[in-house]
């Protein structure tokens, strides 16, 4: 259970001003949209959610047999270390120009995104190192979703806030924590 606690808080963390929350929340703020605020956006962008964090965390799952418990701990720091570069490194983005109003073109654009990010390189990572790697991916796929709905009801004011001090912030602390684990 301490898995699920854990992966979830990672997930929201690193989801926190991500370029796929944001895109949503530019979706949502855009006046007149057919993919507006409405519930196809919100089913979109949570169901893309869910597929790519239980995807990262399958990938765990079944990385986790096959490595020794010291490969494990080495695993997680490295996807810690790997996140906290992320968060640091790239901004949350831009508000598209034109963006599609097609829920599936939103769709596979948010998979691209979301397939390489810090939230579910985290989800995989601990879902590799968990003695019930199912509580991870549970945790993982709560707090990737949570941050989708996040982004869709946050719309504008989401926009506006310091997110980019905020995931350096988090990438600082994400770096410490992975230096502390390889100690």
């Amino acid at each position: 259970m301490a898995s699920f606690l854990l992966t979830l808080l990672a997930a929201l963390a690193a989801g926190v001003g991500s370029r796929d929350q944001m895109l949503v929340a530019w979706m949502a703020a855009r006046p007149g949209a057919k993919s507006g605020p409405g519930v196809g956006l919100l089913v979109t962008a949570i169901g893309v959610a869910l597929f790519s964090a239980g995807l990262a965390g399958w990938a765990g799952s079944l990385a986790a047999p096959q490595l020794v418990p010291p490969a494990r701990v080495l695993l997680v720091a490295l996807a810690l270390g790997l996140a906290a570069l992320e968060l640091l490194v790239l901004r949350p983005g831009c508000r598209p120009a034109e963006p599609t109003a097609s829920l599936g073109a939103l769709a596979v654009v948010l998979l691209a995104q979301q397939v390489t990010d810090a939230a579910r390189l985290l989800v995989f990572a601990l879902a590799a190192s968990s003695a019930v790697p199912q509580f991870a991916v549970l945790g993982g796929m709560i707090g990737c979703a949570v941050t989708a709905v996040l982004g869709w009801s946050g719309g504008e004011r989401l926009a506006a806030l310091p997110l980019t001090a905020v995931r350096r912030a988090l990438g600082v602390l994400l770096a410490a924590i992975a230096v502390f684990v390889v100690i």
